[in-house]
């Protein structure tokens, strides 16, 4: 019986998450659950998993769940950083799944490994903000990080049985997102409708987003760096519209191995919880005779320069992955809030890399005070 904390159990990896507890109540035991707003939600899987310990985002949303509550079980209940933190470090708690979105993820992230809790990693912010940091501590404390990213966990799988040392390639597919195939002079007539309709996942808004700009494979190279100890140049992204292939991990002897499945989280997410084990999610194979060949493309950085950035934030390291991160949550909330148009995203980004002052080795304080820097400086040219 494994003993879980999930924190951002509203979002669609803990909801995924938790659909899994259900078909395998034997397996999983839910100890703590964490949200940000989501306080509906989250009284319903409070009465239905009965975790000892929830944290929320603030005292007035602690205060809105605790009269939600409508059974007689109650949990504890904390809000704000030290309540996530408490969560992500929970006595009883033998596994942390960390969903949360974006850079709020960091300091549960390294609270649970300072706790020798092994880690399901679905938050990709934390590495790209501090990944030396985080690899190094997790090494210190003997503790595992399991990637929950589709494609993380595919060339997770695909590495098992094979040595670093013949590493030559990861392929690193992307679904290429709602705008795949549009004409790049009509890009500066995004919507926020047209870029939340993704056509393969289903997401939260702010990585559908990510999607259709595919700053989410930008995240995801810096993130494979650390995962899997290989260099930026070893990585090559590959446009797969289908998203039956999720990634696949080519060897010096011409070797490809390759993972394939549905394209739904479940599997991923239930391969970090269970690994070794596989359990039965009963999921069907992917339809190989109807689908009859799968697609690969090169990505346009033209139309989509975030990868670009990631590679110029690869190569400089220190306190560029942050800024890079930072600047586009910033961009994105106020596309989402429809402050700026799609290609500002874009904009945005680029030039506050261009005027950072990059800390090579910093510490924890200094790349929190690198993500605020950009935080305050997007906001500026908005």
């Amino acid at each position: 019986m494994k003993r879980l904390s999930i924190l951002g159990s509203t979002g669609s990896i803990g909801k995924s998450a938790l659909a899994i507890v259900r078909m395998h109540p034997d397996h999983f035991q839910v100890k703590a659950l964490t949200a940000a707003n989501n306080i509906e939600c989250l009284a319903g899987q409070i009465d239905e998993f009965k975790p000892e310990l929830v944290s929320v985002l603030d005292e007035a949303k602690a205060l809105a769940l605790s009269k939600s509550l409508k059974g007689a079980f109650r949990p504890e209940i904390l809000f704000g950083m030290a309540g996530y933190c408490e969560a992500a470090s929970y006595r009883d708690s033998d596994m942390v799944l960390l969903a949360m979105v974006g850079a709020a993820g960091l300091k549960p992230c390294l609270c649970a490994i300072e706790s020798k809790k092994q880690i399901a990693l679905a938050n990709k912010e934390t590495l790209v903000m501090a990944g030396e940091i985080v690899m190094a501590k997790a090494l210190e404390n003997g503790v595992s990080i399991l990637p929950v990213d589709s494609e993380h966990s595919a060339i997770f799988q695909c590495l098992k049985g094979n040595l670093q040392k013949d590493v030559k390639t990861i392929f690193l597919t992307a679904s290429g997102g709602p705008f795949r195939q549009r004409p790049f002079d009509t890009f500066k007539d995004i919507t926020l409708k047209d870029a939340l309709n993704h056509p393969t996942w289903n997401m939260g808004h702010k990585i559908t987003i990510d999607s259709a700009t595919l700053m989410n494979k930008s995240l995801e190279i810096i993130e494979a760096v650390h995962l899997f100890g290989v260099t930026h140049d070893q990585i090559q992204v590959l446009v797969h519209p289908q998203s039956i292939v999720h990634s696949m991990v080519g060897y010096k002897d011409g070797s490809v191995m390759a993972q394939m499945g549905q394209p739904d989280m479940k599997g991923a997410i239930s391969y970090a919880l269970s690994e070794p084990e596989r359990l039965d999610l009963k999921m069907d194979f992917p339809s190989f005779t109807t689908i009859g060949s799968l697609k690969f493309e090169k990505p346009d950085t033209r139309k989509f320069p975030s990868l670009l950035f990631a590679i110029e934030a690869c190569k400089q390291k220190g306190t560029l992955p942050a800024v890079m991160n930072a600047a586009n949550e910033v961009a994105v909330c106020a596309f989402l809030e429809k402050r700026i148009k799609f290609l500002d995203i874009f904009r945005l980004i680029s030039n506050t890399m261009e005027l950072h002052s990059r800390i090579d080795n910093p510490d924890l304080s200094g790349i929190i005070e690198a993500d605020c820097w950009a935080r305050e400086k997007v906001q500026s040219q908005i």
